[in-house]
């Protein structure tokens, strides 16, 4: 018998087409492995297929130059959120590693620096487990 509603998280204006994997200098104290974000106890990240993120928050305009970084912030917060990562212990290195990717990809520094202190003064309750995505139902 079907189920007359569907369930679902919103918010979401992307999703991962391929698996992409990071070595990081966050190292959590036990291996993680959820449904769509693996992070080893050596640094190793592995965003999975199917990933769904929505980009650089706030003010910022998505670009190819900061999507890369949004992509492991995002996966990075979740872990947070989904307490498989200690917020006051591991923000600050999600927040420089989205500064530090966005400089890779061709953000300036001047321009980078300016997401990284949005993050570090807005952005603690979005790593918050109070912040997880609800699900919800329609119709």
């Amino acid at each position: 018998m079907t189920v007359g509603y569907i369930k679902y998280r919103s918010d979401y204006k992307y999703q991962l087409a391929n698996r992409y994997e990071l070595q990081t200098s966050i190292i959590p104290p036990l291996e993680v492995d959820s449904n769509f974000v693996a992070l080893s106890v050596r640094g190793k990240l592995v965003v999975k297929k199917g990933y769904a993120w929505d980009g650089p928050s706030g003010p910022f305009v998505d670009t190819k130059k900061n999507l890369r970084a949004s992509l492991v912030h995002d996966a990075l917060y979740q872990l947070m959120r989904r307490e498989f990562l200690e917020t006051r212990v591991f923000r600050k290195a999600a927040d420089e590693l989205f500064r530090d990717l966005c400089k890779e990809d061709g953000v300036s520094t001047v321009t980078a620096n300016i997401y990284y202190r949005g993050l570090r003064r807005f952005g603690r309750p979005n790593a918050s487990p109070e912040r997880k995505k609800k699900v919800r139902r329609a119709p």
